[in-house]
């Protein structure tokens, strides 16, 4: 099977600000490419055993990664997973037996949107948020989420493959 590829371009020659969102962009347009296609139980597959990831569960995941570093961090706010009840610390991303793969896809992309959002309004790549006790920037962040999606794309790869063959970039 080959899947259609329409992830964001990266510039090469852009200025710091459009190389790293660009390049966070092509990596979340990675996620979606490697989901694309697969029927629910496909994607809630633990597909490497023991393992308990899935495809479904990289959504959950990389939305909580989003939500934690872009709004908490870096907006300040005070947000919490949909996915675990009010006030408890665990986290639910990787338990998706009785998930809604509708709901994870549309929070991820919300969680991704309001990413955008909040880097649209920085003033600055050097504007800074804190997270327990540690200051980060804007350019630190950007730099981890693309690592953070990078890496797990690498899982999505090998998902995929043994799921239904299907192999990329």
């Amino acid at each position: 099977m080959t899947l259609q590829d329409h992830r964001t371009s990266v510039p090469h020659t852009g200025d710091e600000r459009a190389t790293l969102t660009a390049m966070l962009d092509f990596q979340r347009d990675t996620l979606a490419l490697k989901c694309s296609g697969l029927t629910p139980d496909q994607l809630k597959e633990r597909a490497v055993a023991p393992s308990a990831l899935s495809l479904l569960g990289l959504v959950r995941h990389l939305a909580e990664v989003e939500r934690g570093w872009f709004r908490n961090t870096l907006n300040g706010e005070r947000s919490h997973s949909p996915w675990t009840p009010p006030g408890s610390t665990d986290w639910a991303d990787f338990d998706v037996d009785e998930a809604d793969v509708d709901e994870a896809f549309a929070v991820w992309r919300e969680e991704c949107a309001r990413s955008r959002a909040i880097v649209a309004g920085a003033g600055s790549l050097d504007v800074t948020g804190t997270h327990e006790g540690e200051t980060y920037s804007v350019r630190y962040v950007l730099a981890h989420m693309i690592e953070e999606y990078a890496r797990h794309n690498g899982h999505a790869d090998l998902l995929r493959e043994r799921l239904d063959g299907t192999t990329g970039e």
